[in-house]
């Protein structure tokens, strides 16, 4: 079969269906752009840091790098990341209810489970406590 189309034309009848089909790949992505504008957020420290606290001289908790997964109502992983160095995070979430699971790699730190709820376009803050152990 002979072409009657020239090549400037083959190369515009090539991008046209590149573009179709990147519209089509844009359809089947997430729709709901309340992830985008929702979620949970906040700061992780540890502590205590010092073996004896005293009046005069306290021992702040310290900010914590931890990583956190976020569980649905079934328990099942939603998702996982890492704080910034400063224990700070903030990540995007669909409206819900959740479960805030702080890992460890040991006994110690630990810190609890925490449940919480995102509200549409909202950040719900959730501060972490992990207990370093020290006594």
């Amino acid at each position: 079969m002979i072409s009657t189309c020239n090549p400037d034309e083959k190369i515009l009848k090539k991008l046209f269906a590149l573009f179709l089909f990147l519209i089509f790949l844009a359809g089947c992505g997430p729709s709901s752009t309340a992830a985008l504008t929702s979620g949970v957020e906040g700061q992780v420290t540890i502590g205590p840091t010092c073996p004896v606290e005293q009046l005069n001289d306290p021992c702040p908790d310290k900010p914590f790098q931890a990583t956190l997964a976020v569980l649905d109502t079934h328990g099942k992983k939603v998702m996982q990341f890492q704080t910034d160095a400063s224990g700070y995070y903030h990540v995007a979430l669909a409206p819900g209810n959740y479960l805030m699971h702080p890992e460890s790699l040991g006994v110690m730190p630990h810190a609890f489970e925490q449940p919480f709820i995102v509200q549409a376009d909202q950040f719900t803050t959730l501060d972490i406590v992990y207990d370093s152990g020290i006594r």
